[in-house]
């Protein structure tokens, strides 16, 4: 049987990112999972995870949740630097 964490490792988010996608898209974390996975073989995938991140910071904030906010946070900076096309195909203000 394949466990949450095989899930997880097969899906290339790492754990924290995986609880945040779960966190935005209210699913479980296998479910979480299995979307990470069939974005980041979609163009603009990696954008979208990290849009999702974003949106789930801003709620944190506006929630008064900022623990949890950081955790976010800290999970989109390890991800961004795993996917430095984020930052490259940013548009410059």
């Amino acid at each position: 049987m394949i466990s949450r964490e095989d899930c997880i490792a097969l899906c290339g988010l790492d754990t924290e990112q995986v609880a945040a996608l779960a966190e935005h898209e209210h699913v479980p974390e296998v479910t979480a999972a299995a979307l990470a996975s069939y974005l980041l073989n979609k163009p603009g995938g990696e954008s979208r995870i990290a849009r999702m991140m974003i949106d789930d910071i801003r709620a944190a904030l506006a929630e008064d949740r900022p623990r949890q906010a950081s955790e976010i946070f800290s999970a989109l900076r390890h991800f961004a630097s795993q996917h430095p096309e984020l930052v490259q195909g940013s548009p410059a203000h």
